[in-house]
């Protein structure tokens, strides 16, 4: 038994007291003791006690008494009740009450210990419980977001802000940027996060199934409905509902959702029972929600509702720092996953990362890595482990015909290349690198400082 286990023995007749107390001590068990409900009150309110062991007739109150007031008050705390009768009323009433046992007078220690025995072992499980759920929970947390760009640094830090408020989240950003993940970060770091947290696509339903999939239908409300269907707003209720792709919502279906949002109350598709529910919207999307207003495509008084807070997921192409974390990270996985030991990029496979545009973000990144983790064949994933038609997507921000970018940020993406390139080739070496460029390593110094690189 563990020392940090404590009893609380509550009980008028002295003797009985020292009785318990002694067997109790002798192993290990942390002991208190009164001779009433009042003192033993008193100590529960001041001492971290595991368990009350109350007789069940005292002056001031009897061991029910005791029982219902610790079970209000201090909900973890079991309860083990002593009585010399043992009649089936009271047990039942025990037990209803929420006592975790009873022991009949004169008391067999064997039967005691059994019972704590069994009790310490549920404190022991609990808290194991306990643990796992943190780590699950650490495991989205904001911080497991793989990144290290300043741009994405900025997008976390606002995630994290937001996530204790009740505030209505609109994540704005590509395809394939982790707009999703984002949402899972920020119901994970939320007082709701042991509430549900429900995610829908709006894109994966058509018009006609879109409300019943959101609100729910009665039984017979349309042709195919044969039985009630609870919608995901009602499932998350307490929670977060994520609608992905909210662009895509047909306007009869926001006007719905916008008075859902409005006053938390809904309707399933043939009831006349208004509903309620308490629910947290994040919604994503890739469109312009602004230009899709001005033709008359999306509402603008949903656009505000839902624009509570904006957190903008800039592409993969603007934050190519976040590349080699990212890589790394998703090579490892593969590489576990596939029971492989790829460990790495080869100098030229890691190149043409650093110099592909990457139209479909971080999904494509992982697809394409996935690919190649299947396809390696040694340790180190080479530019033959990576489709054909890669190269002819590279990137052309520095094509000096190129002018789809203003001249200063063109001017500063051609330095930050050069800059990498050669901090890479001199292992990181300040002083090498800045003889390598032909510049003083004060001026390097200054550039990186101004480029914001690490």
């Amino acid at each position: 038994m563990t020392d940090q286990f404590s009893v609380l023995i509550v009980d008028d007749e002295e003797a009985q007291r020292i009785s318990l107390s002694g067997f109790l001590k002798r192993r290990g068990i942390i002991v208190f003791t009164a001779s009433g409900m009042t003192p033993a009150l008193e100590i529960l309110k001041n001492e971290v006690v595991d368990l009350v062991l109350t007789d069940f007739k005292m002056p001031g109150g009897s061991g029910l008494d005791l029982l219902r007031q610790t079970k209000i008050a201090w909900p973890e705390t079991d309860v083990v009740v002593m009585t010399a009768f043992g009649r089936l009323e009271e047990a039942v009433e025990m037990m209803k009450l929420g006592a975790w046992d009873f022991l009949t007078k004169p008391i067999d220690l064997d039967i005691l210990e059994s019972a704590i025995n069994r009790i310490q072992e549920k404190h022991r499980l609990t808290a194991e419980n306990k643990i796992l759920k943190e780590t699950l929970t650490r495991r989205f947390q904001i911080s497991a977001v793989v990144s290290q760009s300043p741009e994405m640094e900025a997008v976390l830090n606002l995630a994290a802000r937001v996530a204790n408020s009740k505030a209505t989240v609109l994540i704005r950003g590509e395809s394939g940027t982790g707009k999703e993940l984002v949402a899972k970060a920020i119901h994970v770091a939320s007082p709701r996060k042991n509430k549900p947290l429900i995610i829908m696509n709006v894109a994966a339903f058509n018009e006609g199934t879109l409300e019943s999939e959101l609100f729910g239908h009665e039984k017979g409300s349309f042709t195919g409905a044969i039985q009630q269907r609870m919608g995901r707003f009602e499932q998350a209720d307490g929670g977060t509902l994520f609608i992905d792709e909210i662009g895509d919502m047909p306007m009869a279906v926001q006007v719905k959702l916008l008075r859902a949002i409005q006053f938390g109350t809904y309707e399933r598709i043939g009831g006349n029972q208004q509903r309620q529910a308490d629910v947290r919207i994040v919604a994503a999307t890739h469109r312009n929600l602004e230009e899709m207003i001005k033709t008359g495509a999306f509402r603008e008084d949903l656009f505000y509702r839902l624009n509570v807070v904006m957190i903008e997921i800039p592409p993969l192409r603007k934050r190519r720092t976040d590349i080699p974390v990212l890589a790394d990270h998703f090579i490892r996985k593969f590489s576990e996953e596939n029971g492989k030991k790829v460990t790495a990029l080869s100098r030229e496979a890691f190149d043409k990362l650093m110099k592909y545009d990457f139209p479909g973000n971080v999904r494509e990144l992982q697809n394409l890595l996935e690919r190649a983790v299947i396809l390696c064949r040694g340790d180190q994933i080479t530019t033959a482990d990576f489709p054909a038609n890669l190269s002819s997507k590279e990137k052309t921000e520095n094509d000096p015909e190129d002018l789809s970018a203003g001249y200063e940020e063109k001017l500063a993406k051609f330095e930050t290349v050069m800059i990498q390139e050669a901090l890479r080739q001199t292992s990181g070496n300040q002083s090498a690198a800045a003889r390598l460029l032909g510049i003083s390593e004060r001026h390097l110094r200054s550039r990186l400082e101004r480029l914001g690189l690490k």
